[in-house]
């Protein structure tokens, strides 16, 4: 079993910036620029969003992060796993981090966008165990075929 660390950390150091331009990069590569809602390190470090890295034996294997929106709720932003480290529960422990974090933060519910195609399936099954329902857009977004929203009522998830 890996034994998992998730630290709270800068987008801006190296390791960090590593791994987020390899979510970028693959990303960009599943959907159209106009539908691609992904940011970049300058967009994960501003002061409504936290930025965390999970580590396997000291390794990055996988990064989230949580934005504030202005109703008390939250975003689940850049959630990525390397797909070297898919399948060891990596993904599990981000997930549950990330709420148990928002949980503390006082947010009444957690807002997040997907992708809708085929490559996305595993992020909306991993979602969607956890309570997740589909629901429409929210904050910014506009409806968008190559999307996906979903919430989670804190209120009343386990």
């Amino acid at each position: 079993m890996p034994e998992f660390l998730i630290e709270r950390t800068s987008p801006a150091r190296p390791e960090a910036a590593a791994l987020i331009a390899r979510h970028v990069a693959l990303m960009a590569a599943q959907s159209p620029e106009e539908s691609c809602h992904v940011l970049d390190g300058g967009g994960l470090d501003t002061p409504d969003v936290a930025f965390f890295l999970i580590r396997d034996g000291g390794v990055p294997v996988g990064m989230g992060a949580l934005r504030t929106l202005p109703d008390g709720a939250m975003e689940l932003k850049s959630m990525h796993t390397v797909a070297e480290a898919r399948g060891t529960g990596a993904g599990r422990a981000m997930l549950e981090f990330l709420l148990d974090h928002a949980r503390a933060q006082g947010a009444r519910g957690v807002y997040l966008e997907t992708g809708s195609t085929e490559d996305f399936r595993p992020a909306r099954t991993l979602y969607e165990r956890y309570g997740f329902v589909e629901c429409g857009p929210f904050d910014d977004y506009a409806e968008d075929p190559w999307s996906t929203f979903m919430h989670l009522d804190l209120r009343t998830a386990a």
